[in-house]
């Protein structure tokens, strides 16, 4: 064999080995990763709850305007969307960000238990929206979405365009919600929805302000994140093992009064 094949042979090996290996690095991340998601799905509550820091950044919006109130709402400077009868006994708040992808944790995890309690009447929840992706990461998809989520509460749709916009949540770094088109085509998903008086709330941004007031009580709430969550003024993240079966528990021991 001539010393050119020899090398040859030798040169298409090394590259075979260093394929290989970058093989079993690309395998090994991937492993991590898959691990690093189940634990986070597997651990519930006490992970998702408060992942995001809500003091860095502003929450991209504008308080300075016109506070138009969403219809319905409640509390504090009418800053809450409620969901759910008054007679309840138990009241669930839900202080939450569009884009932040520990909120649709939480909402693919409790979503079914939360609407089963609020039908039968044993639970009402207050929703608080707040910006601080907008804020951490730039853009102004939590705000649009948000206000989006304002104007179907206007519409009587917020649950059903609620949920829409979680199961079709964006990449955290992707401002895809701060795209009214991407809003209004969502809208789509909510019989009902899809109207002009919707259109034409969603694109002049009529509850932009409040949304920039809600915000702004957050970043004074002194919580450290989204989502939070209380029942009957306990923060859910305090509660050890918390699932959506002990939520049901603890909601249904308060109704037996």
């Amino acid at each position: 064999m001539s010393e050119k094949n020899r090398e040859g042979k030798r040169t298409a090996r090394e590259r075979l080995a260093a394929e290989r290996e970058k093989q079993k690095a690309g395998e090994k991340r991937r492993r991590a990763l898959i691990v690093g998601a189940t634990v986070v799905c597997v651990l519930g509550l006490a992970v998702v709850i408060g992942i995001v820091a809500a003091n860095s950044g502003k929450d991209g919006g504008d308080a300075t305007g016109t506070v138009v109130a969403p219809s319905g709402a409640t509390g504090q400077d009418a800053l809450a969307i409620p969901v759910g009868k008054d007679s309840a006994k138990s009241t669930l708040v839900v202080w939450e960000d569009f884009r932040c992808p520990a909120c649709q944790a939480f909402e693919t995890e409790y979503r079914k238990t939360i609407h089963e309690l609020t039908g039968a009447g044993r639970l009402k929840v207050e929703y608080h929206l707040a910006t601080i992706i907008d804020g951490n990461m730039r853009g102004s998809g939590s705000r649009k979405a948000a206000n989006a989520a304002a104007c179907a509460q206007d519409a009587g749709k917020f649950t059903e365009y609620h949920d829409v916009l979680y199961e079709n949540q964006p990449e955290e770094s992707d401002d895809a919600f701060a795209d009214t088109s991407t809003l209004l085509e969502l809208a789509k998903k909510v019989d009902g929805l899809d109207t002009p008086a919707f259109r034409s709330c969603v694109e002049d941004g009529k509850h932009n302000s409040w949304v920039a007031k809600s915000a702004q009580a957050f970043t004074k709430s002194g919580f450290g994140g989204t989502p939070t969550v209380l029942l009957n003024g306990k923060n859910l993240q305090e509660v050890p093992s918390m699932t959506p079966a002990k939520l049901k528990q603890m909601v249904q021991e308060t109704a037996k009064g």
